[in-house]
């Protein structure tokens, strides 16, 4: 067969390896950076692919599979890992049946996530294998070693992925597809029933196969070892900094463990001794730092390289010249010029604005969640005043709730959620809600029912259905919170702007729990374009109302034979939303007419 090369992702090279290692089933939960993964996994057709309500299912998803033999990939961002922790932790204590591996996609620099938490430690906690990738190439060769490590060692492994991988390209190249097929379940609860006294066996288990792991890491393909003749100093680093510690081409040794845990003690103290100095060179924790000195292993590491952020070969550089490696740069720091903050904004016909807009001209404190409306924190809103994780909103509103009642407040909460969140993690805070219900409480809940798990691109969610006959799933939110016992249920349509804005401060003032569901969908999704409007600058007021709706199409320019700004409304990005409209004082902005 004639050698086929490909550019691919990260994410595009992980489902390839996934694919050519005879993978038969892979679940997820959309979170950036590993959510082109999935999509990308969904072109085989050999492979029943899914994203999953939350991660913790997409985990038990993929347990399923493992026990029935089949080799099974699960991936998620970094902090999805949490919600998915109670199966793991126990999960890892069985033998591996069907190669298991989890893609977990940290996030150094937290370009797209709440936190910056590095999941080699919770790799190491759950008494996993861990490979850390560094290329396209390298994560298609990591998912395949990581199956094939997995049935052999019986245990589950982790690829740890940092977002530059995931959505960096490099050239892969393509192998075909090798099938596994499943051996079946065969019942056995020594295996498989993680009880007392079970699991006392087990954790010697676990014990025993992450040794047999560390003497075969000993001399393993996916660790790489660069000796310069004369070197006193070893280099250790490992994924995209050894990467672009390469680019510096630095006159030292280089020791790459692409198996980041465990490591070989017994090759590490034998390169101990050949080197003065061991520098350690990771983004983040000081994972390899720590388990070198745990080994006794003297080593330097994050007294010169930052704690926080990537490591770029700028960064590393410098990190060498604190450290007396080099004595000059290569790469020049460039001033950066001083540029206009452009804050991240809802889509043109966004139905999350007009929601916001009116939290914010209301003065209400609102609890904030995960999703597009995360962005409701930010300028020109600054209408949500709590972000956390997903679906924590609930809860949050209920403790506060419960304290501001106490201390005698009775001011009102609101809290925003989206549908996707909702049935994430909302529900169960929505039905802890009624436990000790006080007739004091006042919580007002808002769901975003706009039909798709938008931000990480417009997948299905439990209520997609209602919008799109394509999607499975078509679950009735206030059904369900009705079903609860939550009688308050009432759906709203926010682009009818009074009436959303009237239909909230009514519910506001009343005691108990109250949820307002809102119904239009996603305009980017489902491609809603409705005819644009347009403003007319001879009775404009140049109040900005309207801009301050903070709507892409929409700002102030200057219009001839008219004095001072007035509006405009590019045609060209208008959806037709009408919030605008509805917000401006004096009738100024129109509907345009449908072309014939």
């Amino acid at each position: 067969m004639e050698t086929t090369r490909k550019v691919m992702t990260g994410n595009e090279a992980a489902a390839r390896g996934f694919y050519e290692a005879g993978g038969l089933l892979a679940s997820s939960y959309p979170g950036s950076p590993t959510v082109e993964l999935l999509e990308a996994v969904k072109e085989y057709k050999e492979i029943y692919a899914e994203f999953s309500v939350n991660e913790k299912v997409a985990l038990e998803v993929a347990i399923g599979s493992s026990f029935y033999g089949a080799r099974s990939m699960v991936s998620m961002k970094h902090v999805g890992v949490n919600v998915a922790m109670d199966p793991l932790m126990t999960f890892t204590q069985t033998p591996t049946q069907g190669g298991f591996v989890l893609v977990t996609g940290d996030d150094p620099g937290m370009a797209s996530s709440q936190n910056e938490q590095d999941n080699r430690i919770i790799g190491k906690f759950a008494n996993m294998g861990i490979l850390y990738p560094g290329s396209s190439q390298d994560v298609k060769d990591s998912v395949k070693w990581g199956l094939t490590l997995s049935e052999q060692f019986e245990m589950p492994f982790m690829v740890d992925v940092t977002s530059r991988v995931c959505h960096g390209r490099g050239i892969v190249t393509l192998n075909e597809r090798e099938e596994h097929k499943p051996k079946g379940f065969t019942p056995d609860n020594n295996k498989f029933t993680m009880l007392p006294p079970i699991t006392h066996a087990r954790q010697y288990a676990m014990k025993e196969r992450l040794e047999a792991l560390a003497e075969y890491a000993y001399d393993a393909p996916m660790n790489l070892y660069h000796e310069v003749e004369g070197s006193k100093v070893l280099l250790v680093a490992t994924g995209l900094v050894y990467e672009n510690l390469r680019e510096l081409q630095v006159p030292y040794s280089i020791y790459r463990p692409g198996l980041v845990y465990p490591l070989s003690e017994r090759r590490l103290k034998e390169l101990r001794e050949k080197y003065d100095r061991i520098i350690v060179i990771e983004e983040m924790m000081p994972f390899i730092e720590n388990e070198l000195k745990l080994m006794g292993i003297h080593c330097e590491g994050k007294e010169w390289f930052s704690f926080t952020g990537e490591q770029n070969s700028e960064e590393i550089e410098e990190g060498l010249l604190k450290a007396g490696l080099l004595t000059k740069k290569r790469f020049l720091s460039l001033d950066k010029d001083p540029v206009v903050v452009r804050p991240p904004m809802f889509c043109s016909g966004c139905p999350h604005r007009p929601v916001f807009d009116i939290l914010k001209k209301m003065k209400v404190t609102v609890m904030g969640d995960i999703g597009c409306y995360s962005m409701s924190v930010l300028p020109a809103f600054e209408a949500s005043h709590t972000m956390i994780s997903m679906g924590a909103t609930v809860g949050i509103t209920k403790g506060m709730n419960k304290i501001m009642r106490m201390e005698g407040s009775e001011k009102p909460l609101v809290s925003v959620i989206g549908d996707g969140t909702f049935f994430h993690s909302g529900m169960t805070g929505f039905a802890n809600l009624l436990h000790q219900l006080d007739e004091k409480d006042n919580m007002t809940f808002i769901v975003l029912e706009n039909g798709t798990t938008a931000m990480t691109g417009g997948q299905q969610n439990g209520s997609s259905g209602k919008y799109d006959v394509n999607d499975d799933m078509h679950m009735d939110i206030k059904a369900i919170l009705n079903t609860m016992g939550i009688d308050n249920v009432q759906y709203v349509d926010q682009f009818d702007y009074k009436l959303f804005r009237d239909t909230l401060k009514e519910e506001v003032k009343k005691k108990g729990i109250s949820v307002i569901i809102a119904t239009r969908p996603c305009a980017l999704k489902f491609k809603i374009k409705e005819p644009h409007y347009y403003v007319d600058p001879n009775i404009c007021i140049g109040c900005r109302s309207c801009v301050k709706t903070n709507c892409p199409p929409i700002r102030m320019k200057e219009y001839p034979g008219i004095e001072g700004l007035k509006s405009f409304i590019d045609p060209e990005m208008c959806v037709g939303c009408s919030v605008c409209s509805q917000v401006c004082p004096v009738g100024a902005i129109k509907p345009s007419r449908k072309e014939a």
